[in-house]
């Protein structure tokens, strides 16, 4: 999914997705666009990109990668990104899914893989992380090995303190789901909307959005199956979503990766 604004990464109005992990003069040009290293890293198979903003910008840079695009029409929530790709998943030879975002960039192909072995015994999986600190992270409400529910921290605030502490799984916004078990869904997800608040150019707005979380509780609530499997760490899951996330992670790469080819 790379269709955003990125609204945060002030002074840059390009895709945050192609946003540098090798720096040059200005940590918002350089080389190893965040969006390739993340295609790079996973497995074989058919893949699509979900554009919006600045799409030109984003086709030009994968070009060269095999990959087909998606466009989503209109910004409303990484369920109308899912909703955006349906022609694809229905025409998709596929028998698994994954579901990335385009400003992770740190999720290693290992963990990816894990993520399709635990959909041998499961309907879909949810890749959460342990934090140290939950912020405003969404929460995967657990019942066993199973995820029962994921709840915003706009809800789980509101939690008894006892029951926060006991919430200790977040959600990444990175899932692997069987093909058989979402394409049902893609109807039921798209015929049920939400109407969210946002401040849009300094004026608050209401606007439908979609949200890819509420699959879990309608498959859930259907009997279906959810599991989820742990990142290795906070950091594979951390999202490039503000200038000082964007300078960790160049930090980051440059510590954990060799030097790239001139290609990147």
């Amino acid at each position: 999914m790379a269709a955003g604004r990125g609204s945060r990464m002030k002074d840059y109005s390009g895709n945050k997705t192609l946003l540098p992990l090798i720096a040059d003069a200005s940590p918002f040009y350089g080389r190893r666009p965040i969006l390739r290293h993340i295609i790079e890293n996973l497995p074989a198979g058919p893949k699509t990109v979900v554009v919006n903003h600045q799409k030109e910008d984003v086709i030009k840079a994968t070009s060269s990668m095999g990959l087909c695009f998606c466009e989503q029409p209109i910004l409303n929530g990484t369920g109308g990104a899912l909703l955006a790709a349906e022609d694809f998943i229905r025409q998709s030879d596929c028998k698994n899914i994954i579901i990335t975002m385009g400003d992770v960039p740190f999720v290693s192909s290992d963990t990816y893989q894990r993520l399709l072995e635990r959909l041998s015994d499961t309907q879909m999986v949810v890749l959460g992380f342990n934090p140290d600190d939950k912020k405003k992270y969404g929460i995967l409400e657990i019942d066993g090995t199973g995820v029962s529910k994921i709840t915003e921290w706009k809800y789980w605030k509101n939690y008894p303190s006892e029951k926060q502490a006991a919430l200790s799984v977040c959600n990444s916004g990175i899932y692997a789901i069987k093909k058989t078990a979402l394409v049902p869904y893609l109807s039921v997800l798209a015929q049920r909307s939400q109407i969210v608040v946002k401040v849009v150019n300094g004026v608050s707005t209401k606007i439908k959005e979609f949200f890819i979380t509420d699959l879990v509780e309608y498959m859930v609530s259907d009997g279906l199956s959810i599991e989820y499997v742990l990142a290795e760490d906070e950091t594979e899951t951390m999202g490039v979503d503000d200038p000082d996330s964007l300078l960790k992670a160049q930090k980051i790469y440059k510590k954990r990766y060799v030097q790239t080819s001139s290609s990147d």
